[in-house]
């Protein structure tokens, strides 16, 4: 079987691949823009953080329709390796500029949105790997367990301390870490700050292309998200995953703890599931 060019895609697919960069570009410039108007609130109470983290996973959400629409093209493991190290180095590259004064902050939104992209591909190629829509019941254990394990053992425990120490007191450069982490924009003196990293978000395209794969709706706010990406309506997408990272990210910070994202989207997922059949075998 003869396998295309590393660099070449369907029609289709290069499309879309286009509106996905062009998405995220646009979602950047609308971070920077709340992140400008955020600075005028002097006082931010509470909710309205949580609002701003609404608004702007919302908006996230919407750019998962294109990705909705891919088409699975038969690849090597060199395609996958190849996009894989260039992907890396995009995100190691960008982080090696150091702009200054009004510069940084846009600098670091269009890092997020870099982020947001790399993360959404990488989602849309392993979901093409879920044959069975039972499979996610052991992705979510392991993952869990996994990133539990990571936290309380594991390297994750000394990244959330850099961190932590960094944001709190800033001197010299950030974490290596750091540069996996998607800043979103906070009221008030906050302004930039990191909410969650770059595997949440894999997760949460993940979850939502191997629910349009099996021709489920996990739409909570109306039809198919594929239907909706083929209709071009914008505005009307929010799957449960991405609920599942708002609710995660709310938790940690009302709490003001670290709490890992992914075994809570991972349990909210299931849960969703478990309702779900067990209503649908209710009505049957």
């Amino acid at each position: 079987m003869s396998h295309h060019p590393f660099t070449t895609f369907s029609k289709a697919n290069r499309r879309l691949i286009l509106l996905l960069i062009a998405g995220h570009l646009l979602w950047s410039g609308a971070i920077f823009g709340l992140w400008s108007t955020g600075r005028l609130i002097e006082a931010a109470v509470p909710w309205w953080s949580g609002g701003f983290i609404a608004l702007q996973l919302y908006a996230a959400a919407q750019l998962l329709l294109p990705a909705l629409l891919l088409h699975p093209e038969e690849r090597t493991r060199g395609f996958y390796l190849f996009w894989g190290i260039t992907l890396a180095l995009s995100i190691w590259l960008i982080n090696q500029l150091t702009p200054v004064g009004d510069w940084q902050p846009l600098l670091t939104v269009i890092k997020s949105g870099l982020l947001l992209l790399v993360a959404t591909v990488t989602g849309a190629a392993l979901a093409r790997y879920v044959h069975h829509l039972w499979e996610i019941v052991p992705i979510c254990i392991v993952m869990t367990l996994a990133d539990f394990a990571s936290w309380l053992y594991g390297p994750t425990a000394g990244f959330t301390r850099e961190i932590k120490q960094y944001y709190l007191a800033p001197e010299g450069p950030p974490p290596f870490i750091d540069m996996v982490l998607i800043k979103l924009a906070f009221p008030g003196p906050v302004g930039l700050a990191p909410v969650f990293g770059i595997s949440d978000w894999i997760m949460v395209v993940f979850f939502a292309i191997v629910a349009r794969r099996h021709g489920i709706n996990d739409n909570l706010v109306g039809a198919h998200g594929e239907t909706l990406a083929q209709q071009g309506r914008i505005g009307r997408y929010l799957p449960v995953s991405v609920v599942a990272l708002f609710v995660a990210t709310v938790l940690a910070q009302a709490t003001g703890l670290f709490i890992p994202a992914l075994p809570l989207i991972a349990l909210i997922m299931l849960l969703w599931y478990a309702a779900r059949y067990l209503l649908m075998r209710r009505r049957a």
